[in-house]
């Protein structure tokens, strides 16, 4: 058998792809997906003797019959069932210890991620510095947002006609 901070390396693993992809998940039992995606990540499958339908088969031939998850204690049994799958020509022994150590210290990959890109129209569209007329008075000269200030019409009370540019001297030239 495998050594003991391997199994907690193992043990470990087993934790990562229980949890991942499940918000309520504890980490003490792992899903068919999660097993597959394990054995997918971890490059248990090799598409010649091991392949994912050997993976479901081995999945349904650990848990419970009436079960969906599969335990820590399950998930090693199912790790030595396709051990000699995978490692035909090594000892029962020696392929647990070689699939062992192909999961130990592992942890879910995320492939094919989007990743946000500004690019042509959308950047140009964001960029606020570009804005005019009545979009331009929502945006403080950061590019941030004024909130509801930029979106009321403040009324102007002063008896001038807006963009007047002699607003306000009406007093001085009367006084004269």
């Amino acid at each position: 058998m495998a050594g003991s901070t391997e199994m907690a390396s193992l043990e470990e693993s087993f934790r990562k792809f229980a949890i991942y992809g499940d918000t309520k998940a504890t980490g003490q039992e792992m899903n068919g997906k999660n097993w597959a995606k394990l054995c997918k990540d971890c490059k248990v499958t090799d598409g010649k003797s091991v392949t994912s339908t050997d993976v479901d088969i081995v999945f349904s031939k650990v848990k419970g019959k009436t079960a969906r998850v599969i335990n820590y204690e399950e998930f090693k049994k199912a790790l030595e069932e396709l051990a000699s799958k995978r490692f035909k020509d090594k000892s029962k022994e020696e392929a647990y210890e070689a699939i062992c150590q192909l999961v130990a210290g592992k942890e879910p990959i995320n492939v094919g991620v989007t990743k946000a890109k500004t690019v042509g129209a959308v950047e140009r569209l964001t960029d606020t510095s570009k804005y005019t007329g009545s979009h331009k008075e929502r945006f403080d000269e950061s590019g941030k947002g004024k909130g509801k200030s930029g979106r009321e019409n403040i009324v102007d009370t002063s008896g001038y006609v807006s963009a007047y540019k002699n607003a306000g001297t009406y007093d001085a030239k009367v006084k004269k």
